[in-house]
C-alpha cells in the first residue's frame, strides 16, 4: 500500500528555502556557528555547548554525574590576572555549567578540567589540535562577519604540500596559500609564516584564520597579491632539553636547503630577496628574527610577533649599515602581554637606542595568543608588507 503525501504551497516553499542555520551545524563555514537559533543540540553530542548568546555570554556544558569537580580554561580569561578559570555547578543531573560574560567578540580557545584532567569540551565540534593535546574553539559572534571570518569574497586556495627533507631526515610538509585567480604566468611575492611553541601549519588556518585574513585584505584592496608559506617550524620535540640549543640551526637549515627551493621550484614567486618575507608568532617570531637577520640575502623582510631574541645574540642589527637591508621590519605584540620587561619591549628599546629603523606596534584585547595575532596580521603586518616597492610585475 502507497502513502500519498501532499504539500501545501506554502510547506513546499518553506522546505525549498535556505535552511535556517542551527547550532554547530556545518552547512556552512559560518561567522556565528555557536549561536542557537533551533535548539538543535550537535549531533551526537548530549548537551549544547558552548551557546553563545546574543548579548555575549557564553555557557559552557558538559554531562560527568559521578565528577567531583569541572573548571573550564581559555583565551577569554586574557587580560584578567586575577582570573585564569571559571568553576562549573553541578546540577541534579549531573549536568555542569557556568555562564562567562559578556565577552568581546572574537575566537577564544579553551578546555575543561574534569577532576584536574585537562581535557577538549566533548560536545563542541569545533576543535582544535597542534603538537599538544587537544583543546575546543568558541566563536563569540559581533553583528556580522568579522575581519577574520570567511566572507562572501574571492577566496585563495590552501594546498598541503609534502617534501622529503634531509636536515631530519624524514618527510615533512607545508601548507602553501595562493591568492584569489593565482596565475603561474605571473610572478609572486612570498610569506613565510611560523607557529610557535608546540603549533603545527594548521595553527594558523585552523584557528589563526590567516587565509581568510588574506582573502578580506585583498578583496578590500588593503594588501598586495602574495603566496603565503606556512613551514612546520617543529625541528626537535618541545620537551626536549636542548630545544633552543638544538631547533634554530635547524630551522635555518631547513630554510636554505629544503623550504625556500621547495617553493621557488614549485610556485611562481618573484626570486629576488626583496620580495621575500619571514614571520612567526612566539617561537615562530623568534626563529624568523634569527634565520631572516643571519640571512639578509635571501629575506629583506622581517616580523617578529610577540617575540624577540636578544641583540647580542643577532649581531646583524649591530651593524652601521643595517637600516639599509630590511624593507620592512616589524615588531608587535598584543596589549596585555607588554610590560616593560617583556621579550618585544626590551627589544624595541634597544632598536630605539641603535637607531635601527623598525615598526614597533602593541594592540587588540589579546594577550600572548591568536586574538592579538589575528589583530596583527589584519591591522598592521601584512597590509604594509612591499607597500614601499615598485610594482613587482
Amino acid at each position: 500500500m502507497k502513502t500519498a503525501i501532499y504539500l501545501s504551497t506554502a510547506a513546499l516553499a518553506c522546505l525549498l528555502a535556505a535552511p535556517a542555520a542551527a547550532q554547530q551545524d556545518h552547512v556552512d563555514i559560518d561567522w556565528d556557528p555557536q549561536r542557537n537559533k533551533e535548539n538543535i543540540t550537535p549531533f551526537s553530542a548530549r548537551v549544547n555547548s558552548p551557546e553563545v548568546h546574543d548579548d555575549h555570554t557564553v555557557t559552557f556544558r558538559v554531562l560527568a554525574p559521578e565528577a567531583g569537580s569541572v573548571t573550564v580554561s581559555g583565551m577569554m580569561f586574557a587580560g584578567d590576572p586575577d582570573r585564569r578559570r571559571a568553576e562549573m555547578t553541578k546540577d541534579d543531573r549531573g549536568l555542569w555549567s557556568v555562564t562567562l560574560g559578556p565577552l568581546d567578540p572574537n575566537v577564544y580557545l579553551y578546555w575543561f578540567q574534569v577532576d584536574g584532567v585537562q581535557m577538549a569540551d566533548p560536545n563542541n565540534t569545533y576543535t582544535g589540535h597542534a603538537a599538544m593535546p587537544a583543546f575546543s574553539m568558541v566563536w563569540v559572534h559581533g553583528d556580522g562577519p568579522a575581519f577574520y571570518d570567511a566572507r562572501n569574497v574571492p577566496h585563495g586556495a590552501i594546498t598541503q604540500r609534502f617534501y622529503h627533507s634531509d636536515v631530519t631526515g624524514g618527510e615533512r610538509y607545508m601548507l602553501v596559500y595562493t591568492p584569489p585567480g593565482y596565475d603561474p604566468a605571473k610572478k609572486y611575492p612570498v610569506l613565510y609564516l611560523m607557529g610557535g611553541s608546540g603549533d603545527l601549519p594548521e595553527t594558523w588556518t585552523m584557528h589563526g584564520q590567516a587565509n581568510f585574513i588574506m582573502d578580506n585584505l585583498l578583496a578590500e584592496g588593503k594588501a598586495v597579491p602574495m603566496i603565503i608559506v606556512i613551514p612546520n617550524n617543529q625541528m626537535v620535540h618541545r620537551a626536549h632539553p636542548r630545544h633552543t640549543e638544538l631547533s634554530f640551526p635547524l630551522i635555518e637549515r631547513e630554510y636554505l636547503e629544503e623550504i625556500v627551493p621547495f617553493v621557488e621550484s614549485n610556485y611562481s614567486t618573484v626570486p629576488d630577496r626583496h620580495w621575500r618575507a619571514i614571520s612567526g608568532l612566539s617561537m615562530g617570531g623568534r626563529h624568523a628574527q634569527y634565520v631572516g637577520l643571519r640571512n639578509l640575502d635571501l629575506f629583506a623582510n622581517v616580523g617578529i610577533l610577540s617575540a624577540a631574541i636578544a641583540v647580542d645574540e643577532t649581531p646583524a642589527l649591530r651593524r652601521a649599515d643595517f637600516n639599509g637591508q630590511l624593507d620592512y621590519f616589524f615588531l608587535g605584540a598584543g596589549t596585555h602581554e607588554t610590560s616593560p620587561t617583556a621579550r618585544h619591549e626590551v627589544l624595541h628599546r634597544e632598536l630605539e637606542a641603535l637607531g635601527v629603523d623598525h615598526e614597533y606596534y602593541v594592540g587588540s584585547r589579546g594577550a600572548h595568543d591568536l586574538i592579538a595575532w589575528r589583530h596583527l596580521l589584519y591591522y598592521r603586518f601584512l597590509p604594509n608588507l612591499w607597500r614601499k616597492l615598485p610594482a613587482n610585475q
